[in-house]
């Protein structure tokens, strides 16, 4: 005796593969992102070559043991990072639960229903089961959102450790340069002050007259007007310092002079072009495209019907009869759910619509991105360059006038020149060393502005600050 499973088989066979292609079908393409990075860079110094390199840390080439102490504590206690990490914590939890909409759900409902002869009056009690079938692309849809929107607070995670470290080696090298150029300065004051005294002297003795002391109490007077600017420098870069550090007042250790960092022999020697997609810019118009094809994708979605399965078991009692309460029997339905969308149907055409303008919009801005990102690495690449040059420029001239200097000195101490020849070669020397620092610091803030512009380069991924409870 044959039964009839056999020919109900096909039947659901094909019903399930009907059901896979109709949650497959209006899957909104996620457009091939191919960033138009240039092959070699326009304004690289000769010799630079295309291989990956390792260029985690790269603050580090700053030579400075006490920024990279800085860079690490504000890693772990920067207030703008922690608040980006909480957001990445929300999104990477929502992320989880994309699929849930689309699941079975069980909800337990009570109610109190009155006749309307308000002769009795009902307690409903039950059960509704419902689950809405993910068709039409609305399952890789809803996923394609919810990754987009995890990738974008990765991406915003990573602008501002980017940030963060830049801002911080900036600040920092602002600070050691300042207080190097008000030493500087200072000494040049003191040799004015001397020159003057000795101008003084002469003019006692009607050796000199009164305009070149007049022209010397100027100069000095300049020289300690420019001490103002220096100072303005150390005391923002250090407040600015702590707010980076997430704390109140800056380290008294920091108003202490010190060492000014800078790159010293170093040479920009691998830059692959392909570190601009570590830019979190770059990352973030990428998640955004994301999300932009899973917000297509389900707008498409709700061009069709939505269809699913549901059941309900209800319990009912007579809570306002005179007689004795009397709970009748459950009551079960099942069946399948149909949501037609009719008179909004062309609301729901328009908008899916828009939703693939708004694709291309966000692709277009990814394309934008990598220009812009293209654009400040030349740029940074090429003020490198060129401020390499003028900071070793600056060096010959200060070591020449070092040289000058060590020769007036040794005429001094044989008495054939006078002490205030020698104070003209002490500020002739320590403006020149202002020159230098000056052109050190340039070249150092350059370095900052190139690998933020690749986007921080290989950084290496540092723990995240903990969640606040």
């Amino acid at each position: 005796m044959k039964t009839a499973y056999p020919r109900r088989l096909p039947a659901v066979g094909l019903l399930a593969w009907g059901l896979v292609a109709l949650a497959g079908c209006a899957v909104a393409p996620v457009p091939q992102l191919k960033p138009p990075v240039p092959d070699a860079w326009r304004n690289a110094p000769a010799g630079v070559a295309p291989p990956t390199a390792d260029l985690r840390g790269w603050w580090q080439a700053l030579g400075d043991p006490q920024l990279n102490e800085l860079i690490d504590h504000a890693l772990q206690s920067n207030l703008d990072v922690a608040q980006a990490a909480e957001r990445m914590r929300a999104a990477r939890l929502l992320n989880r639960h994309a699929h849930d909409p689309y699941l079975p759900s069980l909800h337990g409902r009570t109610n109190d229903v009155i006749d309307p002869d308000t002769t009795a009056s009902y307690f409903v009690a039950g059960f509704d089961a419902v689950w809405e079938l993910p068709l039409f692309g609305a399952w890789q849809s809803g996923k394609r959102l919810s990754q987009g929107q995890l990738d974008a607070a990765d991406a915003a995670v990573r602008g501002a450790q980017v940030s963060l470290v830049a801002e911080v080696s900036r600040r920092w090298i602002e600070l050691r340069s300042a207080q190097q150029q008000a030493r500087l300065l200072g000494d040049i004051g003191d040799a004015l002050q001397e020159k003057l005294r000795l101008l003084k002297v002469r003019e006692q003795l009607k050796l000199v007259s009164p305009l070149e002391v007049a022209h010397a109490e100027a100069e000095l007077a300049r020289a300690q007007a420019a001490m103002a600017e220096p100072q303005q420098t150390i005391n923002s870069s250090a407040q600015q310092l702590a707010v980076l550090l997430g704390q109140p007042e800056p380290d008294p250790q920091w108003l202490q002079p010190g060492a000014q960092p800078q790159l010293g022999e170093w040479q920009l020697t691998t830059a692959p072009a392909d570190m601009l997609r570590a830019r979190p810019e770059i990352a973030s118009a990428e998640a955004d495209v994301l999300r932009a094809a899973g917000e297509l994708g389900m707008s498409r979605a709700d061009i069709y019907p939505h269809i699913g399965l549901g059941s309900s078991l209800q319990w009912s009692a007579n809570i306002a009869a005179n007689h004795r309460v009397h709970t009748g029997e459950a009551i079960f339905s099942y069946g399948p759910i149909l949501d037609i969308p009719l008179f909004d149907w062309g609301q729901r055409v328009a908008a899916a619509h828009a939703k693939d303008h708004e694709l291309r919009a966000a692709v277009l801005a990814y394309r934008q991105a990598v220009l812009q990102g293209v654009a400040e690495a030349e740029t940074a690449m090429g003020d490198l360059e060129q401020l390499r040059g003028r900071e070793t420029a600056s060096q010959q001239a200060a070591q020449a006038v070092q040289s000058s200097t060590a020769a007036l000195r040794k005429r001094a101490q044989l008495n054939l020149s006078s002490n205030l020849d020698m104070q003209d070669g002490l500020i002739e020397g320590h403006r020149a060393q202002l020159d230098v620092v000056s052109a050190i610091a340039a070249r150092d803030l350059a370095y900052v502005a190139l690998y933020k512009a690749l986007g921080g380069a290989a950084m290496p991924n540092p723990p995240l600050p903990r969640s606040v409870d």
